[in-house]
């Protein structure tokens, strides 16, 4: 597969990209070489080999979820740009 120009606008605008026409000739040699590596992996013979769900082989080290006060509602509000008396306030995220 080769990313072409029209390829490349598609992309941008799903992605909400702009892409500045003196970008554009590297950012196409770029995709296109991430394609042909992708194309080169694809030829390797991977059977039995089962998938990741980790690149290694660590574990994290989880504490007990336990309840308790460790912070006030008042301390942790009085650290908020903005609050009310009860939450914090935020900007609106979905319209």
């Amino acid at each position: 597969m080769k990313v072409d120009h029209e390829t490349l606008e598609k992309i941008a605008h799903l992605a909400r990209l702009e892409v500045r026409p003196e970008e554009e000739a590297d950012l196409l040699n770029s995709l296109n070489g991430v394609l042909t590596w992708m194309e080169q992996l694809n030829e390797i013979d991977t059977t039995g080999v089962e998938p990741l769900t980790h690149i290694s082989l660590e574990t994290n080290v989880l504490r007990e979820d336990v309840v308790g006060n460790h912070l006030s509602r008042e301390k942790a509000l009085s650290n908020a740009p903005q609050h009310d008396e009860q939450f914090f306030e935020v900007p609106k995220v979905l319209e």
